[in-house]
């Protein structure tokens, strides 16, 4: 009996057909856009800047990709005010001095997980949409924010601000820092338990209930360890920028869930990739740098943003989910 092999593609072919190259890709085109319309000037800076601003979406964007994995209509609204409230906790207990930096952290880590629990117990036991749920969080999440309005006034430790604004060898360090947390949440995602229960439950929540899966208990990890990153965000943000502001995480809610489609992850769940989160976040940067450069105004670079979300999200909706 003859059989015939199966035609084996080549690498370049096989890595082609990666869903998150294309968000590398687009990042490089109008990098090089933007460069050839300056005649080479500041292209390293551009690069610099970008990689610094991007890790702030890599950040909560990565969180919100393990809540969109988790099955249709899984959506964490609640990041903008999040990162406020993180943020101004953190520069409160901070209050600028040197040696409370760790403990400020850990403050913003734990705002953000309360968050995460509280915004699933409005998803659970009140069975509220989760879009409505975290929605509806963010309002009193905000309102907590206001009242603890003194932190605006604070400004952050001297020792964080210059290790968020340091370079190595021209890299930001708060992108090396960004990137190592990011090849561990990909480990997560890929080679535990957890992270393949997420993408499982995503895929078919009955089956993997009927696998033994705790769909109930892998969504409530999910919801906090977003929560958890966005509180982390806003604390960074706050360190970088000088201080909090009760706006400081709006641009957020629109690019943690951008990243995470343009990246290459399902909008269906089940299928998700952390590599994506950073070309998406790194396009999308680069883009209105690109549109700013070639003075294009804020309305227009808006529309063109949009428009450039919903022709991939229109995309990736024909994309199989792989449900039975």
């Amino acid at each position: 009996m003859n059989t015939v092999a199966a035609p084996t593609r080549s690498p370049l072919a096989r890595f082609a057909t990666r869903p998150w190259i294309w968000s590398f890709i687009g990042a490089l085109a109008v990098w090089v856009a933007t460069i050839v319309f300056t005649g080479g000037k500041g292209a390293g800076e551009i690069l610099s800047v970008a990689l610094t601003f991007s890790s702030f979406f890599v950040i909560v964007g990565v969180g919100q990709m393990f809540v969109i994995t988790t099955g249709p209509g899984n959506v964490d609204l609640s990041i903008p005010a999040n990162i406020a409230l993180s943020g101004a906790l953190a520069m409160i207990l901070m209050d600028g001095s040197n040696g409370m930096i760790l403990a400020g952290l850990v403050a913003a880590v734990l705002c953000g997980v309360a968050i995460g629990c509280f915004n699933y117990i409005l998803i659970r036991t009140l069975q509220i949409p989760p879009i409505i749920a975290t929605l509806s969080a963010s309002f009193i999440i905000q309102s907590i924010a206001i009242a603890y309005g003194r932190g605006l006034k604070i400004k952050p430790p001297p020792l964080l601000t210059d290790l968020v604004q340091a370079h190595i060898l021209s890299v930001p360090l708060l992108a090396l820092f960004v990137l190592a947390l990011s090849v561990g949440l990909a480990f997560v995602l890929n080679r535990t338990l957890y992270g393949r229960a997420v993408t499982a439950v995503g895929q078919n929540p009955r089956a993997a209930e009927l696998a033994g899966i705790s769909v109930g208990r892998t969504r409530f990890l999910t919801y906090v360890l977003s929560a958890a990153l966005a509180g982390l965000c806003g604390a960074m943000l706050a360190a970088f920028s000088g201080g909090a502001s009760l706006n400081m995480g709006e641009e957020y809610l629109l690019a943690s869930i951008a990243v995470v489609v343009i990246g290459g992850s399902s909008v269906a769940g089940g299928d998700s990739n952390v590599p994506g989160i950073w070309g998406a976040s790194l396009f999308m940067y680069l883009l209105v740098t690109m549109l700013n450069t070639f003075g294009v105004g804020a309305g227009v670079r808006l529309v063109a943003t949009g428009v450039i979300i919903i022709a991939v999200i229109t995309i990736a909706g024909g994309k199989s989910s792989g449900r039975g």
